[in-house]
């Protein structure tokens, strides 16, 4: 973060300030074990614990102020406020605030149902060889996250790349007023989250809060082939760069489109077009489907000028969209394993078991798909894990393994489909999971797994992929 003083903090976030008026010089944090010397830690309130109960433990490991919700009895210099999650993001507006003012900062704000993370991590592929690149550790993409991601800039940051997600309409719009982006990219609109939204209606209109507040100044990028997004043009003022699988018309053009996409289990490939320029993808990240994520990131660099012949060529160097998220693992024995357990909607479940069915069938090996639940569905859970059954048998996987109570439904859907009976089980924990997958692997199989987060699959498909 850059140097500030407590009191300019405590006026950034309305606060009281309360002892020395000292210099910070250090990161601002919200976990006590991640302060280092001259740190700012934020105390707050958690689902788990209070970080009032860690400020010991900051000031130990030499946090120079601390923001609170409270007056604090510790001797060390602190700022009361009334909320320290809107703190956290007034701080963060401040910050972006002074780094526009004394440089040349460019502000990259993805949302979407699928793809934010990997999209993420092209674009500061991409954008790392052009200047000073900041990006969000891992998923940080809610009111926590994404303010902690800004507040990593300094004056010499040229590109802040953000994921900004959202669990009820308003948080897109508010993370946006923090960050002021000058380039809003919508990957797509789907059923993730939408039992929390309510329906994919109101994720659309969630969704659409990242354009909506885009000037005649700024560029909106659009997936052309999502029919909602494509929709969300109609609500931005920004110039619109699409992009998508088509070359769209003379007078609406996709500014970069992709043709010839395929995907085995070495990476995937796609010519990107531009206009009558063509560009050969090569990446070695696992599935179709991320050939729009990597249009996306493309779109933007496109956007901004930079050389895009340069930015294919960095697609190429990544080795994986992030850790649990179509990842190769090789454990030996002729085995492998696709890590891809780390987040589950619909769509990306469907799109993971047909680029699963398709790149086994192009080696010829068998195809196994292990499954556990795609939370936060609501009252589309039982109709989108039946769905995902039924795609299971019509792509032709060969082998349905589905974990735990909230996915029975797959297995159902899929004993019932023709005489897939014998190709499907249920059980009911990973471990479980385990043992019929030792019992059961056989040289040139490829295990794919795919669920949300929360249902523990992931840990799995490390031991099994021999992490």
């Amino acid at each position: 973060m850059l140097t500030m003083r407590a009191s300019e903090i405590a006026a950034a976030v309305g606060g009281t300030l309360h002892g020395d008026d000292v210099a910070v010089t250090g990161s601002v944090e919200t976990d006590s074990r991640l302060v280092a010397d001259g740190a700012v830690f934020f105390a707050m309130p958690g689902e788990v614990t209070d970080g009032h109960r860690f400020i010991d433990a900051a000031i130990a490991a030499g946090a120079a102020l601390v923001v609170a919700e409270r007056p604090l009895e510790q001797d060390v210099p602190h700022v009361v406020v009334p909320d320290g999650v809107v703190a956290l993001g007034a701080l963060a507006a401040e910050v972006i605030r002074r780094v526009r003012a004394a440089g040349e900062l460019t502000v990259i704000g993805i949302t979407g149902s699928n793809g934010k993370t990997t999209t993420k991590n092209m674009l500061q592929a991409i954008l790392e060889q052009h200047g000073p690149t900041v990006s969000p550790v891992k998923s940080f993409n809610n009111e926590v996250g994404a303010p902690m991601t800004m507040l990593r800039i300094d004056e010499a940051t040229r590109y802040l790349v953000l994921e900004m997600g959202a669990s009820v309409e308003g948080d897109i719009a508010r993370l946006t007023a923090m960050a002021h982006p000058d380039l809003g990219v919508v990957l797509k609109v789907g059923l993730a989250h939408a039992g929390e939204f309510g329906g994919v209606e109101a994720t659309t209109r969630a969704k659409t809060e990242m354009v909506r507040d885009l000037g005649p100044e700024h560029v909106a990028v659009l997936n052309r082939d999502d029919e909602r997004v494509a929709g969300m043009a109609a609500s931005t003022r920004a110039r619109i760069a699409w992009f998508g699988t088509d070359a769209g018309s003379d007078d609406e053009p996709t500014a970069l489109w992709a043709s010839g996409i395929d995907s085995t289990l070495e990476g995937t490939i796609a010519t990107i077009h531009r206009g009558d320029e063509i560009w050969p993808l090569r990446m070695r990240i696992l599935g179709e489907h991320h050939v729009m994520n990597a249009l996306a990131a493309l779109t933007v660099a496109d956007a901004l000028g930079l050389d895009l012949g340069r930015a294919v060529e960095a697609l190429g160097t990544l080795e994986r969209a992030e850790r649990g998220r179509m990842e190769l693992l090789e454990p030996g024995g002729g085995i492998t394993v696709i890590n891809d357990a780390y987040n589950a909607s619909p769509d990306s479940t469907a799109a993971a078991l047909r680029s699963l069915a398709h790149m086994t069938r192009q080696a010829g090996r068998r195809s196994i798909a292990v499954l556990g639940e795609m939370a936060e569905l609501g009252p589309h859970a039982v109709e989108e894990h039946d769905r995902l059954g039924r795609l299971a048998v019509r792509v032709r996987i060969d082998r349905l393994v589905v974990v735990g109570a909230g996915a029975k439904a797959i297995h159902d859907a899929a004993e019932l489909e023709s005489s897939y009976g014998q190709e499907t089980t249920w059980v009911e924990t990973a471990d479980e999971a385990e043992a019929l997958l030792r019992r059961e692997l056989v040289d040139g199989d490829v295990v794919l797994f795919k669920s949300s987060n929360v249902s523990g699959l992931q840990p799995l498909a490390d031991r099994i992929g021999g992490r």
